[in-house]
């Protein structure tokens, strides 16, 4: 099946992974990721790591972390089977295959899980992998409803899990520098940011339903989403356009872009959303937006900014030339940036001065999770912050559900001016699956 990245997002993703971590391959070490300590070093010895979904990013994972010298994979696990033989075969063909998450589990052996099935699959093994205290890497974004990442970031903190949320551009070196310059004040006062995602992508057309392919436990892939016929438009990598699994770009690249707005300007929740867009350019079966703006209005210490989010997917052509960027529009000059480089436009008469690197630079993003499993640290994109930043991509969704510009309540999280949106925070799950208690 044909996967729905276009060439200047694959071109842009494999750029920034081979100086920040890889999204796959055989490169397990980046360039700026030292090589990790052999397991007769380390205090705790090896880690024994389980993967729960093995497609294109869990492979890619597994890939990543087997390059470790102190990690072993003890056990690879996917409803479709080529999956998870394809995994095992990856990983040396020593891990143990499992088609039922729980199993993987129960295995006391197991120290730590990698968890990168569909989003709507993100929640239950995350949880019940914290219930049996296991530390947990889970792809972004990290939850399919507000109210389940909620849960995921308090399972985690209950039983004292190490987590860290699949982010990986939060480690790059671009984005260490972007943080240092907006918060050293030389921008001056930032009242506008932008994060905008743009791509030419083709129609995904309308295929007939038709049987599951051999070794896919269909119903299982399904799990707490509902009932449907088997449609490969909503299989594998292109689940992630329809409302059922995913939440459409917003919240697949909401957790790279607005991350850096957040770290940078010290937020971590809107006051207020309102979003307008739909599937506009493109006659298709899809569900998500190709054509969506979201205004976030964000208030620290009295002060107030915009955050506008601005994605179209018929079009390739991106605000200053870029596909994929962030912009911070200050008093004193703007900076405009992807993930690899930034550029500084100082506002007319104006000049920026220099800006001395003060933020600790990263190990890696892998390697932070697996170093923090050996001290017990808290990761940079630990739950809780994965949480409150895949909830903006969620409440931007649900500003576009409802129509209704909404008021955040970040305390409670909660909507506070429509109450009836709030219903849409979680979801009804098929029977007999359920969002386990913490």
């Amino acid at each position: 099946m044909m996967e729905r990245w276009t060439r200047r997002e694959l071109l842009a993703y494999s750029a920034f992974s081979a100086g920040a971590a890889g999204l796959g391959g055989r490169q397990a070490q980046a360039q700026d990721e030292p090589k990790a300590p052999k397991a007769s070093d380390s205090p705790n010895e090896a880690i024994v790591l389980g993967f729960i979904g093995v497609g294109g990013m869990g492979t890619g994972l597994l890939n990543i972390f087997k390059g470790f010298e102190d990690v072993r994979i003890a056990a690879v696990c996917d409803v479709h089977e080529p999956h998870a033989l394809r995994a095992k075969e990856e990983a040396g063909g020593k891990p143990e295959v499992y088609g039922d998450f729980r199993k993987l589990l129960d295995r006391k052996d197991i120290d730590a899980v990698v968890v990168a099935t569909p989003d709507h699959w993100h929640a239950i093994p995350t949880i019940k992998a914290c219930q049996a205290e296991k530390d947990v890497y889970c792809e972004k974004p990290l939850s399919h409803r507000v109210a389940e990442g909620r849960a995921m970031a308090n399972a985690a903190a209950k039983h004292k899990r190490v987590t860290q949320m699949g982010n990986l551009i939060h480690a790059g070196e671009n984005y260490h520098r972007v943080v240092e310059i907006v918060q050293s004040g030389a921008l001056g006062k930032i009242v506008k940011t932008r994060a905008w995602m743009t791509a030419d992508r083709p129609s995904f057309g309308r295929p007939a339903d038709t049987s599951p392919p051999a070794g896919c436990d269909y119903d299982f892939w399904l799990g707490p989403a509902p009932e449907r016929p088997f449609n490969i438009n909503r299989f594998t990598f292109n689940w992630r356009w329809y409302w059922d699994y995913g939440g459409g770009i917003l919240t697949d690249f909401c957790c790279h872009l607005i991350d850096l707005v957040h770290w940078s300007m010290d937020v971590d929740a809107p006051r207020t959303i309102s979003a307008t867009g739909g599937r506009f350019g493109t006659d298709d079966s899809a569900e998500t937006p190709d054509s969506l703006e979201v205004s976030y209005e964000y208030e620290k210490d009295g002060e107030k900014f915009l955050l506008q989010w601005s994605q179209i997917d018929v079009n390739d052509h991106g605000f200053d030339g870029k596909p994929s960027g962030v912009m911070f529009q200050g008093t004193e000059g703007t900076l405009v940036t992807n993930y690899n480089h930034h550029e500084i436009f100082p506002n007319q008469g104006k000049s920026i001065p220099e800006v001395p690197k003060v933020l600790p630079r990263s190990v890696g993003h892998h390697r932070e999770w697996l170093n923090a499993i050996k001290t017990r640290a808290t990761c940079s994109c630990n739950f809780e912050y994965g949480h409150r930043l895949t909830s903006v991509g969620e409440l931007g969704n649900i500003s576009l559900w409802t129509g209704e510009t909404l008021v955040w309540d970040r305390e409670a999280e909660r909507i506070t001016n429509h109450v009836d949106a709030n219903q849409f925070l979680t979801k009804e799950y098929r029977k007999p699956w359920v969002l386990p208690e913490v």
